[in-house]
């Protein structure tokens, strides 16, 4: 054997850190547009809906705190009032 063919024989081909990098994109991209088509979007009825029951919650939970530091409040009042 010639010392060229020996040279090559021991060495593999790597891939190119570029074009590895560049399947790697292209096949996330893909995995991407695929999904994307999957997403089932919520009719605007569904949205506002939503929204409704959302802000009644926000309301709500506010005025019971609210009411609970209010009551807390008046609680204290009072123990520090009988303290001192």
């Amino acid at each position: 054997m010639a010392e060229s063919e020996k040279k090559t024989e021991g060495k593999t081909k790597k891939p190119n850190a570029f074009s590895a990098f560049v399947k790697k994109t292209t096949k996330f991209l893909k995995d991407c547009k695929g999904e994307i088509k999957k997403i089932v979007w919520p009719t605007p009825q569904s949205v506002f809906k939503n929204t409704g029951v959302v802000l009644v919650t926000i309301i709500a939970l506010g005025l019971f705190v609210f009411l609970l530091d209010t009551a807390f409040m008046s609680l204290l009042g009072l123990v520090m009032d009988v303290a001192g």
